[in-house]
């Protein structure tokens, strides 16, 4: 039996670094800045780094890394870039056997330009991860006591099959859900997520899902207490993560720390939460160890390089954890 099964996104990432990218107020993108290069000009990069990513590895990494048995269910071609993240997630002592090899597109690939400030602008090429086959996934080895589900291509036969198979098994359920699962819309969902002990989502997803204002935090803790089942992670960038059990709301910021690019640091806090969350069930201890783990993914290049080991907390201190 596995302690954790993560299921999500597999890619094969590069990172440019460029110091003549720039910087432009532009209202018509959604983040209101655009990051521009010369039209017809030959550009010299300083640094360039390849590494795997996709939220389900960089999650499994976490928990292996944490000591947990954990194996890893995604999606790659058949094609060098799949065999060096399968390669890599081996090398971490992940069980790979259930990854799904596909012939007929690319594993996904991503390419990642990071700007001198290390704010990053990524050009994401899906491939094979949208092709997750829900028939492909053999439930009756699947003996897990926690699944971990993050992007699963937009493809619901996939989640509600992994669910039910939770629910007929006790397996815990915790998730980072993708864009395109909650494209599916609140009244699709909402008969899964009351049976997920832990679920996270950044403030904007959270708004879009309850329908409910961006800055009301009060009415969304109140409305996903009520729709999911377990404990409810919003992260809010900058502003840090509010934690709800249903009875306590938790609270917590961003300690300052260096930042080379930000690649993964998303996945590093909510697989950093969840693994102390399964090791102790103290919801502050859990904040503070995300916490920290994404502190130090963003200190290097890729998503998983500074995912911190077991008994490493490294040089981070204990965050404030406010309880109300």
């Amino acid at each position: 039996m596995y302690d954790i099964i993560s299921i999500g996104s597999a890619t094969r990432d590069v990172f440019f670094s460029v110091d003549e990218l720039k910087k432009f107020k532009i209202d018509e993108f959604p983040t209101g800045e655009a990051i521009c290069l010369g039209s017809g000009s030959k550009i010299e990069m300083e640094k360039i780094a390849f590494a795997s990513g996709g939220g389900g590895t960089n999650a499994a990494v976490t928990f292996a890394r944490q000591g947990l048995k954990t194996a890893n269910i995604g999606v790659v071609g058949q094609d060098f870039n799949g065999e060096e993240i399968l390669r890599e997630l081996s090398g971490e002592g992940i069980d790979v056997q259930y990854f799904q090899k596909h012939d007929d597109d690319f594993t996904a690939y991503s390419v990642i330009l990071v700007h001198p400030d290390a704010e990053r602008t990524i050009l994401s090429y899906k491939g094979e991860g949208q092709h997750f086959k829900s028939e492909l996934i053999p439930f009756d080895k699947l003996s897990s006591k926690w699944f971990f589900l993050d992007s699963l291509g937009g493809n619901y036969d996939v989640l509600q099959g992994l669910v039910n198979h939770a629910i007929k098994n006790n397996i815990k359920l915790a998730a980072n859900p993708g864009g395109k699962e909650l494209a599916h819309g609140l009244e699709k969902l909402k008969p899964l997520l009351k049976n997920f002990s832990i679920i996270i989502m950044n403030q904007e997803e959270a708004a879009g899902l309850s329908g409910i204002d961006y800055k009301d935090e009060v009415q969304t803790f109140k409305f996903m207490d009520e729709v999911i089942g377990g404990i409810f992670v919003m992260t809010k960038g900058p502003g840090g993560v509010v934690v709800s059990d249903g009875k306590n709301i938790y609270s917590a910021g961003v300690p300052d720390s260096p930042v080379v690019e930000r690649t993964g640091a998303g996945d590093a806090f909510s697989s950093g939460f969840v693994v102390e969350y399964i090791r102790s069930g103290d919801i502050t201890k859990a904040i503070q160890f995300g916490t920290a783990n994404a502190s130090s993914v963003v200190t290097q290049y890729g998503a998983k390089a500074g995912i911190l080991k077991k008994d490493d907390w490294g040089p981070w201190p204990l965050i404030a954890v406010k309880k109300s």
